[in-house]
């Protein structure tokens, strides 16, 4: 991925937009750090086409119904609180 520092992204926005659209997703730092992604739109929608909702989600989970924990036999031990 190609990286830009925020002001040259701002300065040369339709090369950023190209580029993205062209070469791949394109990096914008600020400080010295990683910020931002620019990607096309055609990789954008191919990112979230396989997102499941939220309640699907939720739904697609394990079913607690055949969830199984064993549980111990141990009954604990005999404490005296009379003091």
């Amino acid at each position: 991925m190609d990286q830009w520092q925020v002001q040259e992204a701002k300065a040369r926005l339709s090369d950023l937009i190209e580029q993205a659209r062209t070469r791949g997703p394109q990096v914008i730092t600020w400080h010295g750090r990683e910020r931002v992604v620019v990607v096309s739109i055609e990789d954008y929608r191919a990112l979230v086409a396989h997102q499941p909702d939220f309640k699907a989600h939720l739904l697609g989970g394990p079913k607690l119904r055949s969830f199984h924990l064993p549980r111990s036999k141990d009954t604990g031990r005999v404490v005296d609180l009379r003091g």
